[in-house]
C-alpha cells in the first residue's frame, strides 16, 4: 500500500447507501488501517432507515440522509449530492448498493472518481437477480466486479474482477453469499488503487501502475 505511510494525505472518500451497506463496511475496515490511502469521510444515503448509518455511525464517521423524496427530480436530487459532496470536501465516491439511478450530469462530474462493485462478472448480467441468471445461464463461473461509473447501468472501465466457481447444487442465495465475500476483498482493493493514484484510463481501459502489462481487468484466482 501507498498513502499514509509516504506522507501523502489519504483521499476524502464518501460513500453512498440505500440499505445495510456491507460493502461499506468493508471499506470502512479498509480504510482504519493506517497506511491505507484513503479516509472514509462521509457515509451518505438516500433512505433514514438504511441499517449501515448505524454502522458509520458507530465507527465515528459522519453521515447525511438525503432523501430522494425531498426533490422534485433526479436532476435536482442529483445537484443536491453533489453540492453536499463538494462542501464535505469529498475526493472520491464509493457506491454500494445505492439504489439510485444517477443523471449523466452528476456522473460526468465525477468522472473516474466514481467506482462501484457489481455483482457479476461484467459485462455479464448487468441489472439485478445477478445470481438467479447466471444460473439459469449455466455458465461455470460468476463473481463480481470493480469498476469505474459511467452514465449506463453496470458500465465502465473495469478495476478488478473477481472470479467465484458455481458449484452443481447452488442456490441464488448460497451463491450470493460466496459472491459476496469476494465483493468484499476486491471492492476495498479498488479504493485502494484509485486513492493511490495508481489508475489510470485510457480509451476506456483501465490501466494499473506495477500490475504485469498495467492491463485491467485483473482476474483474482478462483476461490
Amino acid at each position: 500500500m501507498t498513502g499514509r505511510s509516504n506522507g501523502a494525505q489519504p483521499k476524502r472518500t464518501a460513500v453512498l447507501i440505500s440499505g445495510r451497506g456491507s460493502n461499506m463496511a468493508a471499506l470502512v475496515r479498509a480504510a482504519e488501517q493506517p497506511d491505507f490511502p484513503a479516509e472514509i469521510a462521509l457515509v451518505l444515503s438516500n433512505r433514514a432507515d438504511a441499517p449501515g448509518l448505524d454502522f458509520a455511525k458507530e465507527h465515528g464517521i459522519p453521515t447525511l440522509v438525503l432523501s430522494h423524496k425531498d426533490y422534485s427530480d433526479r436532476v435536482a436530487f442529483d445537484a443536491a449530492l453533489d453540492a453536499h459532496l463538494k462542501a464535505e470536501g469529498i475526493e472520491i465516491v464509493c457506491l454500494a448498493g445505492f439504489m439510485r439511478l444517477l443523471t449523466p450530469w452528476l456522473v460526468e462530474r465525477w468522472r473516474d472518481r466514481m467506482i462501484n462493485v457489481h455483482p457479476s462478472l461484467l459485462p455479464s448480467f448487468k441489472g439485478l437477480h445477478t445470481h438467479e441468471r447466471a444460473l439459469e445461464a449455466g455458465v461455470r463461473v460468476h463473481g463480481c466486479t470493480v469498476h469505474f461509473v459511467r452514465a449506463e447501468m453496470d458500465e465502465g472501465p473495469i478495476i478488478l474482477q473477481a472470479v467465484v466457481p458455481i458449484e452443481a447444487d447452488d442456490t441464488p442465495d448460497a451463491l450470493a453469499d460466496r459472491v459476496l465475500a469476494q465483493e468484499h476483498v476486491i471492492y476495498p482493493k479498488g479504493l485502494e488503487l484509485l486513492a493511490s493514484g495508481r489508475l489510470t484510463v485510457a480509451e476506456e481501459r483501465v490501466l494499473i501502475e506495477g500490475a504485469r502489462g498495467g492491463l485491467a481487468p485483473l482476474v483474482l484466482p478462483v476461490v
